[in-house]
């Protein structure tokens, strides 16, 4: 019980951790003229991805490859069949043009070539499945191309966001940078130690840990980030999140992570790995159905409907 108690949390000092450190760097980045466009597209999108990628870096510094995967792939099936769902539920999502032609087919190009990549053993007939380190370095290479698309758009006048930035003394921009970096580091410590802690003490998989409180904790900046928005009536920003999110996740996160230590296909993680694609292809899809580029409530039930399914049947196997 003190285990799972701590693991929770553990997840405290991440969140908070991860909003210092966007607060304090974009305050940062704005005394130094950089743009609030520039801003939204760095540090902004980067920071929504921190916790998940201070999970993943301990994960692979302790060799725990199934919680560095089931914590990215839970993430990015949370992303869009719980977030997704639960915004598109509260009000019709009206997706860009670029997101639509771009930036949604990369992110189902990000869980297809996690797929490919990892399947060594059903593909060359290896004997152990993993994410190499060669693997990673092509992860991160799709992130550098993603990163230069991202700025062109920047430059060619087409990207548009509303950004509010806080400005601060530089003293308190700072002393936010460095509390956040101490939080984030800290939380992720403690989730990585516990989660493995939990698995063992209740007799269940560190798989299933990642893909259930690891991955929901992790992505709770995008919830929050999203539902905003919707309130807001931004409904752009609140699909973009999502998407930027799931291809910052594989591409950054999981590159870094499978650079620093191998990560391999464990267990059932072939079924995580597959409804990564689907709900990626179905995000696809139902863009384009129905009326226009939209994504309408009943594809938002739809979304959370299969994840009910999906955790209902982790916690059941």
């Amino acid at each position: 019980m003190f285990k799972f108690l701590f693991l929770l949390l553990g997840f405290v000092p991440l969140l908070y951790g991860a909003n210092f450190l966007v607060d304090g760097a974009s305050s940062l980045a704005k005394k130094f003229k950089i743009s609030s466009m520039v801003i939204g597209l760095t540090v902004v999108a980067f920071g929504t991805s921190t916790p998940e990628l201070i999970v993943n870096v301990f994960s692979s510094v302790q060799k725990v490859s199934d919680i560095s995967l089931g914590n990215i792939i839970g993430s990015n099936i949370f992303n869009i069949a719980a977030i997704l769902g639960i915004t598109s539920m509260l009000k019709n999502l009206t997706v860009k043009t670029s997101t639509t032609w771009k930036e949604i087919p990369m992110a189902l190009l990000s869980a297809i070539l996690v797929f490919v990549m990892i399947n060594d053993s059903a593909i060359e007939n290896d004997k152990v499945s993993e994410l190499s380190r060669i693997d990673g370095i092509i992860l991160l290479s799709f992130f550098i191309i993603f990163i230069s698309y991202t700025f062109s758009i920047m430059r060619s006048g087409s990207f548009e966001e509303n950004l509010s930035i806080k400005e601060y003394s530089m003293l308190k921009s700072v002393t936010l940078v460095i509390v956040g970096l101490v939080l984030l580091i800290s939380g992720g410590r403690i989730i990585v130690l516990f989660a493995v802690a939990v698995a063992k003490s209740i007799g269940i998989s560190e798989r299933v840990i990642a893909l259930t409180i690891v991955s929901i904790g992790t992505s709770l900046p995008e919830l929050a980030t999203s539902i905003s928005a919707v309130l807001k009536n931004n409904v752009d920003m609140a699909i973009g999140n999502v998407v930027g999110s799931n291809i910052f996740n594989v591409f950054l996160v999981l590159g870094l992570a499978s650079t620093i230590y191998p990560i391999q296909l464990k267990g059932g993680a072939i079924l995580d790995l597959l409804l990564n694609i689907f709900l990626s292809f179905l995000l696809f899809v139902f863009v384009f159905s129905g009326k226009g580029r939209m994504l309408e409530r009943w594809e938002g039930i739809i979304f959370v409907s299969i994840y009910i399914i999906y955790l209902t049947y982790l916690i059941i196997h």
